[in-house]
């Protein structure tokens, strides 16, 4: 069992943390919002931090599962950041969807402290947090990713190291550049399905099946045509995570037409009011 901390208990954060708690993991917690962390306290037992420089101390590793680059920053660097009080020896694990170069930046800050960084962005949403079955894909030292990948094992049903510092956060823009156009395609289809008058739970079935089936056809297609989307990763963190995407194809010549038009179809969901929506909700540009 290791003694860690987690930083940022979010949608996502939160329920990761428990999962360390309930393998039996020593775990101090930090949020910048201090009742959060005093829910889960209460909740899990273990401890709160006043700081994220606080909650590192005398951690072997140390998570952090925030919003954007700039945050992170904040929380690992900046005035009273979790590198204040890093220790030689200790792995840093992000989890937040951020920039490779953010990585790669501060796992060389990591380095010149004796510490090692690795980026280890998620996909599975708020259920595969909350369920234990999230898929990480980390980039960094392989010595580093060795020791933390048994602890991450409590909250993950797949976990990868896909290179240096920066390739577990370039692995999960893929991601994201794939799901942005599955789920362009499932709304087109599921929209042009009711205009033509056909069951769309009946279309689902069948094709599911076939060679058009994804996890997003057999687990938002249905929630899409009731009009549900309150499944967690919603549509305003989408764009931010495509932004990363696009500008890093900026960066390294890649041509992602689709996924800057899927990114102009979710701004169409914020001005409609659907910031908060999850990603599947771009369906209702076509209703």
């Amino acid at each position: 069992m290791a003694r860690v901390a987690f930083i940022g208990l979010g949608v996502m954060g939160y329920p990761m943390a428990g999962h360390l708690a309930a393998k039996g993991h020593a775990v101090t917690v930090y949020n910048r919002t201090a009742s959060r962390a005093e829910a889960w306290v209460a909740q899990h037992g273990q401890a709160a931090a006043p700081t994220p420089a606080a909650a590192a101390r005398g951690a072997e590793i140390v998570f952090a599962c925030v919003g954007n680059d700039d945050d992170l920053r904040r929380v690992a660097t900046g005035p009273d950041g979790a590198f204040e009080g890093l220790a030689k020896g200790a792995v840093f694990v992000d989890h937040t969807t951020a920039s490779a170069a953010v990585a790669r930046e501060l796992a060389a800050a990591a380095e010149r402290q004796g510490a090692a960084f690795v980026d280890a962005p998620v996909s599975g949403g708020q259920a595969g947090a909350e369920n234990g079955g999230l898929t990480v894909m980390c980039g960094g030292d392989a010595a580093a990713y060795a020791r933390v990948e048994p602890v991450i094992a409590a909250y993950a049903r797949s976990c990868r190291l896909m290179g240096a510092a920066g390739a577990g956060q370039l692995t999960k823009m893929v991601n994201q550049i794939c799901i942005a156009g599955l789920l362009q395609g499932l709304s087109e289809g599921l929209a042009f399905a009711q205009k033509a008058g056909l069951d769309g739970r009946a279309v689902l079935d069948v094709i599911s099946k076939g060679a058009a089936g994804s996890w997003q056809m057999e687990n938002r297609g249905p929630t899409m045509l009731e009009g549900r989307f309150d499944f967690g990763f919603a549509v305003d963190w989408m764009r931010k995570d495509l932004a990363i995407c696009l500008a890093e194809a900026d960066r390294n010549s890649a041509a992602l037409p689709v996924t800057a038009l899927v990114d102009q179809f979710y701004k169409d969901v914020q001005q409609m009011g659907g910031g908060r929506n999850d990603t599947s909700s771009l369906i209702r540009r076509l209703g």
